[in-house]
């Protein structure tokens, strides 16, 4: 049942006999088993269209249930967080952050304060089935971390092998899907770090793995960051090996924990993308924001390759004139 559905029921879509019912007049209990059918945008729609609906589409029990639909381990997050509110935490997680200052934004931004600690919620999928649900804290205050590029790791060298059929036949990238979700405990802010799906399937042929990339390109800097959630796997035998979040800039370089806690503090309180343009998924608009990313990244290199040939041509001639 979609918000078109409701909306068209509300507020007088019976007519039986002359006498007007909506569906406000069906029992709590029932709008609230329905409301928890919808997905969380239609249900933020729903809650706009009377008082009585609010009141049920703003139900924190609904928003839990829907949170932990769409990543079990929000169930964890209570002994790092203290208290977790469902809806905001949907609001601020489930959509993609803006790749650009809004228009109306102002040219340079406050600086934001850097969190002391950050909270991974980590969800991975395969063909539908969960084969890792973690929660990551991470002390985002201390030398060494701000010192160090930004690097976050959810499974590093313990490995595992996904407990489903396709363990037998290898892991297909198609069929992955990977949720971080990036929290500060001072603000309660939250952001969506990974692509759902993903973007770009490196393989490194000496080792027989396979890196799947799952990026959130994130503006900041000339030619924007990118979140850079990695999933390492043997192919051939469908291993998981690891799982990391890191911060890569528009060379390709490593962004420091520093600007890289600095690049998710400005996404977190920045515009959310809302909607995408001709029928595209979300998914399919994060691939092509990263896909611009990728191409600049390579145009950004040619460029510094020719400039270092020119100067090293001028080099030579100013050389063999003087010799």
């Amino acid at each position: 049942m979609g918000v078109g559905a409701m909306e068209a029921s509300s507020p007088a879509a019976f007519d039986d006999g002359g006498t007007s019912t909506t569906i406000e007049d069906l029992p709590a209990d029932v709008l609230a088993l329905v409301l928890r059918r919808l997905d969380g945008a239609s249900l933020a729609a729903v809650g706009c269209a009377s008082s009585g609906l609010h009141g049920l589409a703003t139900d924190p029990d609904t928003w839990r249930a829907l949170c932990l639909a769409m990543w079990p381990s929000v169930r964890d997050l209570l002994p790092c967080l203290g208290r977790v509110d469902h809806r905001a935490l949907f609001a601020d997680a489930f959509p993609f952050p803006c790749s650009s200052p809004s228009p109306s934004a102002p040219t340079s931004p406050p600086q934001q304060p850097l969190p002391a600690r950050l909270v991974s919620a980590v969800d991975l999928r395969h063909a539908g089935v969960s084969i890792l649900s973690r929660v990551v804290e991470t002390d985002a205050d201390s030398d060494w971390f701000l010192g160090a590029p930004f690097r976050v790791d959810a499974l590093v060298q313990e490995g595992f092998t996904p407990p489903t059929a396709a363990s037998a036949s290898g892991i297909s990238h198609a069929d992955l899907e990977l949720n971080w979700v990036l929290l500060d405990p001072a603000t309660g802010r939250a952001l969506n770090a990974s692509s759902r799906r993903a973007v770009a399937v490196d393989r490194k042929w000496l080792t027989g793995d396979t890196v799947a990339r799952f990026a959130v390109v994130l503006s900041g800097g000339e030619g924007g960051v990118a979140l850079d959630a990695a999933v390492t796997c043997d192919e051939r035998y469908g291993h998981v090996r690891e799982v990391s979040l890191r911060v890569e800039d528009a060379d390709g370089a490593g962004v420091s924990g520093r600007d890289g806690l600095a690049a998710v503090a400005a996404a977190m309180t920045a515009p959310r993308r809302r909607g995408c343009r001709g029928g595209a998924t979300a998914e399919d608009a994060a691939r092509e924001r990263y896909e611009d990313f990728v191409r600049g990244k390579r145009a950004r290199k040619e460029w510094k390759a020719r400039r270092e040939g020119i100067l090293d041509l001028c080099c030579s001639g100013v050389g063999a004139a003087a010799f």
